[in-house]
């Protein structure tokens, strides 16, 4: 069941997939959506969340922290114009690699994980501040305040799953996520 609900998913129509939707881009209500009109970012986020609550302890506050936080320096240095090298390639990577550290079940240690976090977030918050560098500063709040709950979603299902004692669902949430990210960059081609 969970597979059919990833690979709809996955396969919805390229205007669910996109960025950035017609008209007035501006304001609060625009960052808080602004997430969640990618299928690309809304994976990413909530397995930061699955992640941290896999791998229990401070990684349950570290992760999500370290991703809102980077990807904050990431928005306002693309809202500033300045360059980033292979963004979108990076932000599918980033769905394929959280997707595989979920499956793999194999923390690095959580330093090492919150880096790699960080680094991947970095490229989110470049395309969402390049995509949006005349909304204004509410944007930015809007995106972290939804960056936020999509991570408390994957931290609230890695939990559950963890409390009734089913940690194969994570890894499976994890291999429908790294699916995704492949077909996301599949319909690239």
């Amino acid at each position: 069941m969970a597979g059919l609900l990833f690979g709809t998913l996955c396969l919805a129509p390229s205007a669910v997939q996109g960025h950035v939707l017609p008209g007035a881009v501006g304001g609060l209500g625009a960052g808080l959506a602004h997430p969640l009109q990618g299928m690309d970012h809304l994976l990413a986020m909530v397995a930061v969340g699955l992640l941290g609550a896999q791998i229990g302890g401070r990684a349950l506050w570290i992760l999500p922290a370290v991703f809102v936080g980077v990807m904050s320096v990431g928005a306002v240095a693309g809202g500033a114009g300045m360059a980033l090298p292979l963004v979108e390639p990076m932000i599918l990577l980033s769905v394929l690699v959280l997707g595989g550290l979920l499956v793999s079940a194999r923390a690095a240690g959580v330093g090492v994980t919150a880096a790699l976090v960080g680094a991947l977030a970095l490229f989110h918050g470049h395309a969402h501040g390049t995509e949006l560098a005349t909304a204004g500063s509410s944007v930015l709040v809007g995106m972290v305040a939804s960056t936020a709950a999509l991570h408390g979603v994957g931290l609230a299902l890695g939990l559950g799953a963890r409390a009734l004692a089913r940690h194969q669902w994570i890894r499976l949430a994890g291999g429908g996520i790294a699916a995704c990210g492949l077909m996301l960059g599949l319909s690239l081609l």
